[in-house]
């Protein structure tokens, strides 16, 4: 991965960017009814690990079946737990998910490829995809070992139905 002073300047703008940005998504993410903008972002509310912090991170998703995929690169994904659901505002609901991280390079791959066909614009956010959409193995590879993750959210049906 190159980790040179341009690449971690740019990782650096583009954080700061999003805590910016997230500021008002979050506000649009909470709307009762479905916008476009909740048809590629879902609004995550959990307590944080060490601090019981209550946070509510944007977090984009694409459908995959019955359950959801979202990029994990991000701390946020580090007060998950497997398995223990998470309250989720997605397209204008309240909805409850289980978090399972994938961190198998192959199969990490294959879902990574599925999403940037469902949403292009994923590609952006994540370093190891090329223009034109291709992914660097060696680089996924480094990526899965300082961290990375894919998300599959299952919808947790029980609590959908009450």
């Amino acid at each position: 991965m190159n980790q040179g002073p341009d690449y971690l300047k740019a990782r650096r703008r583009q954080a700061r960017v999003m805590r910016i940005v997230n500021v008002p998504m979050r506000r649009l993410l909470r709307l009762p009814f479905p916008t476009p903008l909740s048809r590629r972002l879902m609004l995550l509310s959990y307590k944080g690990r060490k601090t019981g912090r209550s946070y509510h991170q944007p977090v984009s998703y694409i459908a995959d079946g019955d359950t959801l995929l979202s990029p994990g690169g991000g701390r946020w994904k580090l007060n998950l737990r497997e398995a223990e659901p998470v309250q989720v505002r997605l397209r204008g609901k309240e909805v409850y998910a289980r978090p399972e991280m994938i961190r198998d390079p192959a199969q990490v791959e294959v879902l990574l490829y599925k999403m940037i066909a469902a949403n292009p614009r994923t590609a952006s956010f994540i370093p190891f995809v090329r223009p034109g959409g291709h992914i660097d193995s060696s680089e996924l590879s480094a990526a899965i070992a300082h961290g990375f993750s894919l998300v599959r959210w299952h919808l947790d049906q029980t609590r959908l139905d009450s």
